[in-house]
């Protein structure tokens, strides 16, 4: 695992803003930190960076426990909060240079690195540039290019979409696409869900301080075969098939049949690949007259409101 957060909690002298956090992210995935205002995320990022140091818990980059050796975590996490600061006098080269020689790296690299970057940020054209004259996107970029330049592990980002049009969102997304096939593992958040899903593989939902969801999103993710997800079945029937509700009932999932078509029927269960090769099989064992049996996607937001859904149930059935 890249990232290991350990029964994490912060209090601030108000409030308790996180309670017993802990999950771990694969390495080169990019999980999307989602949850309403107020629910720890900020709070969370800052542990994480070692810019607060929690009450209780821990934070491991790799084997690199953060409160215990910051300086040494430093040097495995790049990390870019909402608000980011750029001197807007440097030209984009002397901002590169700076934030590389400050976080450690050697100076016999730096030139190589700051190349390195700017291509990699595509913004080898603004190198001589004044970061002051650069519009939204580019000051963005050159943000991520300071986080990035001392070839991070893990990188933390805080809304790193915000205020950016269409086309830099997307240009961005692409960005964050490369980064993780380059070997860095992201934790990016954002209250742009829609923006998310275009690159990320795993959702970690937070709410009133607490992990209410941690999961991987599609088949596609890293590690997805060995994990449980919710999945959303399509089931279409060549004829109606009279034992399809009573079999289904035996599955232990949630089902129900198409209003407008009684052979067309939705299942939803958590499963892994394994128990959803079992469960066609099953089917068709019972005899179920199937033409199709599809996985349909979920979106993020989906996928996040059935978790805020399930969350509310079993706070119900405490009270």
């Amino acid at each position: 695992m890249s990232l290991t957060v350990d029964a994490l909690s912060f209090r601030y002298p108000t409030h308790q803003a996180l309670a017993d956090v802990s999950f771990a992210l694969p390495k080169h995935s990019v999980t999307a930190l989602i949850g309403p205002n107020g629910a720890g995320k900020s709070t969370l990022m800052r542990c994480i960076a070692g810019l607060l140091r929690p009450s209780a818990g821990a934070v491991r980059i790799n084997d690199v426990e953060v409160a215990a050796a910051p300086r040494e975590a430093h040097k495995r996490l790049g990390f870019l909060e909402d608000s980011f600061g750029l001197y807007d006098a440097l030209t984009v080269k002397q901002c590169l240079i700076y934030a590389a020689k400050s976080r450690g790296v050697a100076d016999e690299n730096v030139t190589l690195r700051v190349t390195e970057v700017a291509t990699q940020l595509e913004i080898s054209a603004k190198l001589d540039a004044r970061v002051g004259e650069l519009s939204r996107g580019q000051r963005q970029r050159v943000a991520i290019g300071q986080s990035i330049v001392h070839s991070p592990e893990l990188l933390v980002l805080d809304e790193p979409a915000s205020g950016l049009d269409p086309e830099a969102r997307s240009s961005l997304a692409g960005l964050f696409r490369r980064l993780s096939a380059s070997g860095m593992t992201l934790l990016v958040s954002s209250h742009i869900l829609t923006e998310l899903e275009e690159y990320s593989t795993h959702m970690l939902a937070l709410r009133d301080g607490r992990v209410v969801d941690f999961r991987p999103l599609h088949a596609t993710s890293a590690h997805a075969g060995d994990d449980r997800r919710e999945r959303v079945l399509d089931l279409r029937l060549h004829t109606a098939w009279p034992n399809m509700e009573s079999t289904l009932a035996t599955l232990g999932a949630r089902f129900e049949a198409n209003a407008s078509a009684t052979n067309h029927w939705s299942l939803t269960a958590d499963l892994t690949d394994a128990e959803q090769a079992a469960l066609l099989h099953k089917l068709v064992l019972a005899g179920a007259p199937l033409i199709s049996f599809d996985e349909r996607r979920k979106t993020l937001s989906q996928t996040y409101q059935s978790t805020i859904e399930r969350a509310q149930d079993a706070a119900g059935s405490q009270a």
